[in-house]
């Protein structure tokens, strides 16, 4: 379905990090009319929620929603959990696996929201910001999940039904780090307000020593491109 100005509407998932912000400045580059989808999931931290209306508001997004969803019943992460979030030195020295950061069924259940609600908007389009080449260690980043949840939404919904194809859109999920960084900034994307760190401190400032800031430190000397986030002294 279209808006009055003629333009097919995309949902997008928009967490308040680079990536997303990156993916969601693709969605109207191609034209669509994006409706983002952010989700207060229990994390520990809610920065990423403030960062997320600050990008979808200044990047012109049709609608906003932040939807609450509480998984801390369920636990079992350090971003929701009483977990200690890692530390490392060096990206070299992130470790292999599975990482404790991982929350279960995350982008499954994400994904399922976006699903619902771009059937009530008349979307078939849904982007999402996931990555398997700088941090492979999260199952639910990878392209195959990507393709059997494409399949799964055309089995399980009205539109894929009638013949009318959902596409779940994943435009990151080959590049590295600094290739998305670069991306954005060619797209105008201000990363001075996205939000990446794991284990930010109680005025918001980014750690710098987690995985998330290691890679995202890495990623913008890489691309060149100056790195405007604001660490712990």
């Amino acid at each position: 379905m279209s808006d009055e100005q003629g333009k097919a509407k995309a949902v997008v998932l928009l967490s308040g990090g680079l990536d997303s912000a990156t993916v969601l400045a693709i969605a109207l580059r191609d034209g669509f009319d994006a409706h983002a989808l952010t989700f207060a999931y229990g994390q520990r931290h809610h920065i990423e929620l403030k960062t997320a209306s600050t990008i979808a508001r200044r990047q012109g997004c049709a609608q906003h929603i932040v939807q609450s969803i509480d998984l801390r019943c369920f636990g079992g992460s350090a971003l929701t959990d009483a977990i200690d979030v890692p530390k490392s030195g060096t990206v070299a020295e992130i470790a292999e696996g599975i990482p404790v950061t991982y929350v279960p069924a995350r982008n499954t259940i994400f994904l399922s929201f976006a699903l619902a609600y771009a059937e009530v908007i008349g979307s078939t389009d849904i982007f999402i910001g996931v990555n398997a080449v700088d941090y492979s260690g999260y199952p639910d980043c990878r392209p195959e999940f990507i393709k059997a949840f494409q399949s799964l939404a055309n089995l399980a919904t009205r539109a894929g039904a009638i013949g009318e194809a959902i596409s779940i859109h994943a435009p990151l999920i080959h590049m590295s780090k600094a290739a998305i960084i670069s991306k954005g900034a060619s797209l105008g994307v201000d990363f001075g307000a996205t939000h990446s760190c794991y284990d930010p401190d109680h005025a918001g400032l980014a750690c710098g020593r987690c995985d998330s800031c290691l890679l995202r430190k890495e990623g913008f000397t890489q691309a060149g491109v100056p790195d405007p986030t604001k660490y712990v002294p």
